[in-house]
């Protein structure tokens, strides 16, 4: 690896430089990170005061009780959203560490307008 490409790695984790919300929690739902997008994203809620906050607070029904089921069993949850003309993709999936379930990450990012579609 090139020193360059070291010293950036070495700088922080890379979900901080990450043009996506990025926020984990743990099996019992806590909130143990939050990117610097999500922070931002979260401002209002908390931002970094969030972590080590319950992740299932946060959330009205049905949301909370999806949640819930996802931190029962390793399963995915991803769908688009839209609100104040703003699209996003809201991506749900188990944090694995090898073949243990950890909690669950996701991932939240603004889409284009005109999102093309290609078919392959």
């Amino acid at each position: 690896m090139l020193q360059k490409e070291t010293e950036f790695i070495n700088q922080g984790c890379w979900s901080d430089f990450f043009n996506a919300s990025v926020t984990i929690c743990d099996r019992d739902g806590i909130i143990v990170y939050v990117n610097e997008k999500a922070a931002k994203q979260f401002e209002k809620y908390g931002g970094k005061k969030l972590l080590g906050k319950d992740l299932l607070d946060c959330h009205p029904e049905p949301s909370r009780s999806r949640l819930k089921q996802m931190l029962i069993e390793p399963i995915e949850n991803i769908y688009t959203t839209e609100k104040d003309g703003l699209r996003k993709m809201i991506v749900q999936k188990p944090w694995m560490d090898r073949e243990t379930f950890m909690g669950v990450v996701e991932f939240s990012f603004e889409l284009p307008a005109n999102l093309p579609l290609f078919q392959r």
